[in-house]
This record gives structure tokens, sequence and C-alpha cells, in this order.
């Protein structure tokens, strides 16, 4: 009953109207740090609702893939040194599984047809050519 009146309270909702913070750290740091590491992975979720999709689904399958990771692995009890992840993130396999499953999200958030129809993020690089120009010649630099 709870998720059905969840899911009418939501369907009502207009997609401009829900914002939700998702960063939660360590994830989102970790999401946010292998995005940067792979502009292909960045340059597949470029539009605002892509990008929103891609960090949602991005956070909650590496938070599963971490867990998962903790309860296959032996990690050493806590020492106040590192967290469990960032022991679990020195192996580079562990590592390696992350940035797949990051990049499978953007993959499919990217062959998603809804949002076929939106514009990246920010200008692309000839507008941003254009406007270097533009300022050279007004600012005299």
């Amino acid at each position: 009953m709870a998720y059905e009146v969840e899911t009418a309270i939501i369907q009502t909702m207009a997609a401009d109207d829900l914002w939700i913070p998702l960063v939660d750290e360590p994830i989102g740091g970790i999401v946010e740090r292998i995005e940067r590491e792979n502009e292909d992975i960045a340059a597949l979720v470029e539009s605002p609702h892509r990008l929103l999709a891609f960090r949602t689904f991005a956070y909650i399958r590496c938070g599963i893939l971490l867990g998962r990771l903790l309860f296959e692995n032996d990690v050493p009890g806590y020492d106040g040194s590192e967290s469990w992840v960032e022991t679990l993130m020195r192996d580079p396999e562990h590592r390696a599984a992350l940035t797949a499953e990051v990049r499978a999200v953007a993959e499919e958030v990217a062959a998603d047809p809804k949002y076929d129809d939106e514009g990246p993020l920010g200008p692309d690089e000839q507008t941003r050519a254009r406007f270097r120009a533009f300022a050279r010649e007004h600012l005299g630099s």
C-alpha cells in the first residue's frame, strides 16, 4: 500500500519539480572520479535529465556492487586510516568492476529514446569558439 501511495505522489509531480541531492559520500565521489577519468562516460550523459538519471542509477548500482564486494572480500577492521570502500578501491579489479558498472549505466541512459530531444548541458565547442572570438574582438584580449 505504501508503495502505491508513493508511486501515485511521484507520478503527479512534474519532472522538473523533482531534484533530489543524490551525492552521498563515498559513492558520489567514486562515480564523480570515474566520470572525470573517463571522458567517454561523461559525454554519454550531457543533458540535464540524462545526467540526473545516470547519477541516480550509478549511485544505486555502485552501492550494490560495493556491498557485494564487501561480503566477498576480507576487509580489515576499521583502524581510522581508511574506510572499507577505500580499502576495496585499492584493488585494480574492484576499480575496473566499478568503472564497468558506471559505464554500463551511462550507456543504458544514453540509449533511452525519451532523452533524444534534449540538448547538452553546456555549450558545444563551436559555440565556445564563437564566444572566444567575440570576446577577443570586443574586449581586446
